[in-house]
């Protein structure tokens, strides 16, 4: 069996866009139906949350820098033979001043910060999957979940070529978001159970490419 983490924000933890607050069921999350199409050969490992962020300290959304949390979820959970990479959006928000050259960089940082991570007996190092976020959508600064301006939209159409550029010189494994679904017209940035689909499809491709024997 193999293990493999997804670690990432909202979008990975499954925030519903048509009720805020709440969350897709398991099986519509793309994580869930990940783990249906893999088992029974592989144990997804679901951790996503709210507001989530590569590096950045948010004093309105506290304890969310996602490099923070890496030591304790990889102790936890190791060994791991995967690890996918879904962060970025929340780096968009007003608050942090970021350019997607900024984001792509604090993003590979998380991604060193697992490949560099001493598993010990636990080892080795996982394989990495970094994916560049889905792009937010205009009508973002009216969105329910408040920190976002309206120049993210462009900005998070920018980030794919800096995603794809980490990824390539650190020879891990890579996937544009954006290219495969799209938040929902209802919040400007979570996905309805559609572009889950749509998501889990692509990287259970490139899952079952990388890890054929």
């Amino acid at each position: 069996m193999k293990n493999l983490l997804c670690f990432g924000d909202s979008n990975t933890f499954g925030t519903n866009p048509a009720q805020p607050g709440t969350r897709h069921p398991f099986g519509v999350r793309w994580t869930g139906r990940l783990a249906t199409m893999l088992n029974p050969e592989w144990r997804v490992i679901e951790e996503g949350m709210g507001g989530r962020t590569t590096v950045f300290d948010n004093p309105l959304e506290p304890q969310r820098a996602g490099i923070q949390a890496l030591p304790i979820v990889l102790q936890s959970h190791r060994p791991l033979d995967c690890a996918i990479v879904s962060l970025g959006t929340n780096d968009l928000k007003e608050i942090f001043h970021a350019s997607p050259r900024t984001i792509a960089a604090a993003a590979e940082q998380v991604c060193a910060a697992i490949r560099d991570y001493p598993y010990g007996g636990c080892g080795p190092a996982p394989k990495i999957l970094l994916v560049s976020p889905i792009a937010v959508k205009p009508g973002i600064s009216r969105s329910p979940y408040v920190g976002f301006d309206e120049d993210a939209v462009e900005r998070s159409h920018r980030l794919a070529p800096f995603y794809r550029e980490v990824a390539e010189r650190n020879d891990w494994m890579f996937l544009d978001a954006a290219t495969v679904a799209e938040a929902s017209d209802v919040d400007k940035l979570h996905m309805d159970p559609e572009n889950h689909a749509r998501l889990a499809d692509a990287i259970a491709d490139i899952l079952r490419i990388e890890f054929t024997d």
